[in-house]
């Protein structure tokens, strides 16, 4: 892998070209990318994304970064649903295994009506670029393969870069280095070969 400066580097010269806004992924799908790193550059890359975001909203590239921290959204739908003051509550009395359980029965997570997925539909906007961080802080209650495989059939006019503390080879994906998530075959690694 090519050092994580380099990597970060290529983002906004390959995410401003024209062609990757249309390029078609595996099974003429619209692309789907993953950007790993490694773990240590956590905050680093949060501080890219953000340096990124800024440089597209306030340039003249005609389309929008928009940026879904699975963490961020998992809280949003608690809150909004009244249960993330009783999800406390569940884990201090009955530990992290029976809130987990809570939590994704509440997001309907892998089901026809993910939350998670209805979420990310629901605001996404033409001529956009997709970012979806926080993976490692959403696991394990959110799994990013099933988030990707969920999303294929409801995002497929704009791409999407999934930043993964991790490795993705191509085929199979590591959480932090260590935890295997899942085979995922529909998305590009990005930025070492761009």
């Amino acid at each position: 892998m090519a050092p994580i400066r380099e990597r970060l580097d290529k983002i906004l010269p390959t995410i401003t070209k024209k062609s990757f806004r249309e390029n078609k992924g595996l099974g003429n799908e619209i692309g789907y990318y993953i950007f790993d790193y490694e773990p240590q550059y956590e905050m680093l890359v949060r501080d890219y994304i953000h340096f990124i975001k800024n440089k597209v909203k306030n340039g003249n590239y005609g389309f929008k970064i928009i940026e879904f921290d699975l963490y961020e959204i998992m809280l949003d739908i608690l809150d909004s649903k009244g249960y993330l003051e009783k999800n406390f509550e569940i884990e201090r009395k009955k530990g992290f295994e029976n809130v987990s359980n809570a939590i994704k029965n509440t997001l309907r997570l892998t089901t026809s009506n993910d939350l998670i997925i209805k979420y990310i539909k629901d605001r996404v906007e033409e001529n956009s670029t997709i970012f979806l961080t926080g993976v490692g802080k959403a696991w394990p209650i959110i799994r990013s393969h099933t988030v990707l495989n969920n999303l294929h059939p409801v995002i497929d006019k704009v791409p999407l870069v999934m930043f993964f503390p991790g490795t993705y080879n191509g085929s199979s994906l590591v959480l932090l280095d260590e935890i295997y998530d899942d085979n995922y075959y529909r998305a590009f690694r990005f930025a070492d070969e761009h």
